[in-house]
């Protein structure tokens, strides 16, 4: 009798993404919500949003790359 698998996957399977591409987008939604409560609370910085862009970016090179 098969395995239930519960829908999950490990990772290995072709155009998952693993573990350090989910942990460069965690750290990029971390990142906007950084940068957006510094922006209500204290104005605006050009240099952190510049700074949060090239973040997301780099993020989404490395899930494009990883399939």
């Amino acid at each position: 009798m098969p395995r239930s698998t519960n829908g999950s996957t490990n990772g290995s399977m072709p155009g998952s993404t693993n573990g350090s591409a989910k942990a460069m987008g965690a750290l990029t939604v971390g990142g906007l919500v950084v940068v957006t409560a510094y922006t209500v609370a204290l104005g605006s910085n050009g240099w952190l949003w510049f700074g949060w862009v090239v973040l997301g970016l780099l993020t989404l090179a490395m899930v494009v790359t990883q399939s």
